[in-house]
């Protein structure tokens, strides 16, 4: 087991780190810009260290700072958390260059998954069903003879991508000129990679992702799947499992596709594979290499502490459980809890948190960094909490969700508890007949 931990993260996944490391007896180090001194996250880690001022880009995305803080602190290993550098093949390359063990997959694998041409390249070998599609685009006229070749509606997408920037939609040849040279900047923008490819653009299908974990002695196993089609701009809103919009029988091959693609990257630790679902269909989208936001979902139904998996993986111990021994009870819902304003276009809402009271009872779980006084710096992402519930069937989780929902009180700024709460009462959402589009689609009316 390692000596100490370096946490490369803040909020409320760097506190989820900085607990499960404690609980294995590993001291946990927190990092801080100064915009964070004074974050529950460095409250809770046994140590602490400053990385530099509030933008991210000199703090929490400066590689060589991180490791340098790794080095001081006297730590044997880097946990990234979700967002940041958790995905980033030259951070973890980094780290283990400077004889640090990285808390995640080899920086060969990320790097193999993380260009999405190449993972449904890969995701062919392992006989996983890809949307129908191409492999980079380098040019507008060679997009255009790509979708003459698979029909539009297309997506053009960012290959390097994530978090659905550099994603367009193209009904016809002069919108698709148009979208290419737009996503390709957006694309250039966002992540220093302007590369594009094209999928046929599937009209109201559900988004389901399976989570996977691996150890490095070449076990790998599913812990089920996630529903999370409810988004606001390609962002997921609420996550779910089991999904229920699928039947058994699709969730067993998906699941099984899932850990064949795992296997085929040689892949190890924690991992997420995204796929698209229509009718009794599944298509492959792309693999998250790192924990997910919503990874509690799938700690509530399989009692499994995913972190701890991660934690116990990169340090050479084999997986826990087997896949017969994964248990999968109950429905789980979680619900992301952002400072923004649902009623004035989800404006962000940073500030201070003049009161706070957490629901609690059988059941609910709230993963937060927030506390009472807590002022909420402006310059990082707008989640500030998860909520998540428990319960055996999905009519009684959304009845814990409402009463949870409704005790959840947080004044000083602007939440989207009220969204989730009308979303609770929903016919659509209640029935589990919901896709990608849906949300958009409610907002607009």
């Amino acid at each position: 087991m390692f000596e100490k931990v370096l946490v490369a993260n803040r909020g409320e996944i760097a506190l989820r780190v900085v607990r499960a490391c404690q609980e294995l007896g590993v001291p946990a180090v927190a990092v801080y810009s100064d915009a964070d001194e004074s974050a529950l996250h460095v409250r809770h880690a046994d140590e602490s260290v400053n990385i530099g001022p509030p933008a991210a880009g000199k703090s929490y995305l400066n590689a060589g700072g991180i490791i340098e803080a790794a080095k001081e602190a006297g730590a044997d290993a880097v946990h990234p958390g979700y967002g940041f550098l958790a995905e980033n093949a030259a951070f973890a390359k980094a780290v283990t260059d400077a004889g640090l063990k990285f808390i995640g997959p080899s920086a060969e694998a990320i790097e193999k998954l993380g260009d999405k041409s190449a993972a449904r390249r890969l995701a062919r070998e392992a006989d996983v069903p890809v949307v129908p599609g191409s492999e980079n685009v380098s040019s507008a006229d060679e997009a255009v003879d790509t979708a003459e070749e698979i029909g539009y509606p297309v997506m053009i997408k960012a290959a390097a991508g994530g978090g659905g920037r550099g994603i367009r939609v193209a009904e016809n040849e002069e919108e698709l000129r148009e979208s290419v040279q737009a996503a390709k900047r957006e694309a250039q923008s966002a992540f220093g990679d302007g590369t594009l490819y094209l999928e046929k653009f599937l009209a109201g299908p559900r988004h389901v992702e399976v989570q996977v974990m691996a150890d490095e002695r070449g076990n790998a196993i599913h812990l089920y799947e996630r529903e999370c089609s409810m988004q606001r701009r390609r962002q997921k809103v609420l996550e779910e499992s089991p999904s229920p919009g699928i039947s058994r029988e699709v969730r067993e091959k998906m699941c099984e596709a899932a850990v064949r693609l795992a296997r085929e990257a040689d892949y190890a630790n924690a991992g997420t594979v995204e796929f698209l679902v229509e009718g009794d269909d599944f298509y492959f989208i792309e693999m998250n290499t790192r924990i997910q936001v919503e990874h509690p979902v799938t700690e509530m139904l399989t009692g499994v502490d995913l972190v701890k998996e991660q934690i116990l993986a990169a340090s050479g111990e084999p997986l826990s459980l087997k896949q017969e021994d994964v248990p999968f009870v109950g429905h789980s819902i979680e619900f992301r809890i952002n400072a923004e304003d649902p009623e004035n276009d989800f404006m962000p809402s940073p500030g201070e948190v003049t009161f706070l009271d957490v629901p609690g009872g059988p059941g609910v779980r709230v993963d937060s960094a927030m506390y009472q006084g807590y002022k909420i710096p402006p310059f990082y992402d707008s989640m500030v909490g998860k909520l998540i519930v428990w319960a055996l069937t999905r009519d009684e989780a959304i009845s814990r969700a409402r009463r949870a929902l409704r005790e959840y009180r947080l004044e000083g700024i602007k939440t989207t508890i009220s969204l989730h709460l009308r979303l609770l009462e929903d016919k659509a959402f209640r029935s589990g007949d919901y896709h990608t589009g849906y949300l958009e689609e409610l907002l607009d009316e």
